[in-house]
């Protein structure tokens, strides 16, 4: 599914993955791996060799990849599953499990070649009936937060190492949607039971868990039977959810982690402690979000006026220290889907502002918004002052149960962040389409933006009116009444120097080739 926002810091901005663990239920409950549980609680010592010491926001509170969806916490995942494709560093969707793939000649069929001789790490064979499990399953699990990603595919016919998809229409975004983000693959035989399956997640990754402690640690090893091990140079892992955020930078100097994601406040500190700051490009953007609905947002001038009383630059220059920009749109700009023709469209404007609202019938304070979020947030504190500034009282409610609401669309208006997707026909339906889960305003959508997305799907990635085709929808969704985007920052990742540089894949974490050499 699409992003899921979690707003409690400048930091968690972009942070979806716990808010959405929390929507779907309890974290895990029970210690797993039997075999290796004994082995105590530090992953240096248990097997020798470099050893990867990872402090994460993300930690995840789910471990079967349909239940834990496409948030943030699919990089942790990551480390035990492996997908069908991932993503290189132009975004590009290129092997993992799969070698190879082709489309039919009409558009609406699409069959991925396995690699052979691949096994899950409980010995199940990674063939095409295990593609056509997870899909699904994905599909039909009743607690799945991938359901809405998957509606292209009819059905799946599995032979041998050939996955067949058959597919409800044109839709050439397939490869790039079904990598880390939305099919993360388990073991079919593992899944038969998906509540072992979150306590004990059997994949075919580049590595293997093996020991958990629910909500705090978990302990992994290399699997030699990993595809592409020969490129994977940690041989060991220690995940560890991350302490308070004042304590981490310290932590990495003293060698309790040697890597971790960090807040764009603590950059500096982490650069003078000796640290190697990472940034990791990624499709981040935050927005308001507003029910149009509801009264005032069915008013189209009141829209507008907020939309003109948001000064996105403000949002720059106070949470992401020199590292983010500002967007009026779910892309950072440069990236294949942000549409210049659209980047000066309701610019800070606030006289503009205070004359629509005097149009609309609404004198200063007559207004008066409450904007819910599901912790603190300085960000919302920037939007009430702003909307202050052109007559727009706004009231701030903490609602711990969050999530329960705006999914089901009873806001009025609240604030979100998305970490994007590989697809952007998938971030785009998401947030603009009729069914689209941030999209408060459902079931509407802006005029044209239906045919528009549909002639994205309908376009070759390799073909030469792709980025125009793809540029053109995201301008159609734009005229969305329910969003006001503000700003985007990367993912900023500090570690020691003794790890070597990673691949700048956006929004991934991507381990191949990197290495751990003394401190």
């Amino acid at each position: 599914m699409s992003g899921r926002l979690t707003s409690r810091s400048p930091r968690a901005a972009f942070r979806p993955g716990r808010l959405r663990a929390a929507a779907l239920g309890t974290a895990l409950a029970t210690v797993l791996v039997p075999a290796l549980s004994a082995c105590g609680g530090d992953a240096s010592t248990a097997g020798g060799g470099a050893t990867l010491k990872w402090a994460s926001s993300y930690f995840p509170a789910h471990w079967d990849p349909v239940v834990s969806g496409s948030g943030a916490q699919f990089r942790e995942l990551a480390l035990v599953y492996a997908s069908l494709t991932r993503t290189d560093a132009t975004g590009k969707a290129v092997p993992d499990l799969a070698k190879s793939w082709e489309y039919n000649a009409k558009g609406d069929q699409i069959t991925f070649h396995l690699r052979p001789n691949l096994k899950f790490s409980d010995g199940t064979p990674v063939d095409a009936s295990a593609v056509k499990a997870a899909i699904v399953r994905a599909q039909k699990q009743k607690n799945s937060a991938l359901f809405g990603d998957l509606t292209s595919i009819k059905s799946v016919d599995a032979s041998g190492l050939d996955a067949v998809l058959h597919l409800s229409q044109v839709d050439y975004q397939i490869p790039q949607l079904l990598g880390e983000r939305v099919l993360q693959i388990a073991s079919p035989k593992a899944a038969q039971s998906p509540t072992k399956l979150d306590q004990n997640p059997v994949g075919a990754g580049p590595f293997t868990v093996t020991q958990i402690v629910p909500g705090t640690k978990v302990l992994l090893t290399k699997n030699p039977d990993y595809w592409d091990a020969k490129d994977i140079h940690i041989d060991n892992v220690e995940l560890t959810s991350a302490p308070d955020p004042a304590t981490v930078v310290s932590g990495l100097q003293t060698g309790v982690y040697n890597f971790a994601d960090i807040a764009p406040s603590q950059a500096e500190a982490a650069k003078k402690a000796g640290l190697d700051v990472f940034v990791q490009p990624g499709f981040n953007a935050a927005n308001l979000s507003l029910n149009v609905n509801k009264a005032p947002f069915n008013n189209d001038k009141v829209v507008d006026a907020v939309r003109y009383a948001i000064n996105r630059q403000e949002f720059v220059d106070k949470l992401t220290f020199g590292y983010g920009s500002a967007t009026n749109q779910p892309f950072p700009k440069g990236y294949v889907a942000y549409d210049p023709q659209s980047a000066n469209d309701y610019a800070y404007d606030p006289a503009k502002a205070k004359q629509l609202l005097s149009e609309a019938g609404y004198q200063a304070g007559q207004i008066k918004l409450s904007l819910v979020i599901p912790a603190e947030d300085p960000q919302a504190e920037i939007v009430q002052a702003q909307l202050a500034k052109v007559g727009i009282t706004v009231s701030i409610k903490v609602d711990k149960n969050w999530a329960t609401p705006f999914f089901a669309k009873d806001l009025t208006f609240s604030l979100y962040g998305t970490t994007g997707r590989d697809s952007a026909a998938q971030t785009l339906t998401a947030h603009f389409g009729p069914n689209g889960p941030l999209n408060l305003s459902s079931p509407y959508e802006p005029s044209g933006f239906e045919a528009a997305i549909a002639k994205v799907r309908q376009t070759p990635l390799d073909s030469p009116d792709y980025t125009k085709v793809l540029q053109a929808a995201t301008r159609a969704g734009l005229q969305s009444k329910a969003l006001v985007f503000t700003y985007s920052s990367p993912n900023l990742i500090a570690k020691s120097k003794s790890i070597s540089a990673l691949p700048k894949n956006p929004a991934h974490i991507d381990w191949t080739g990197v290495t751990i050499g003394s401190s």
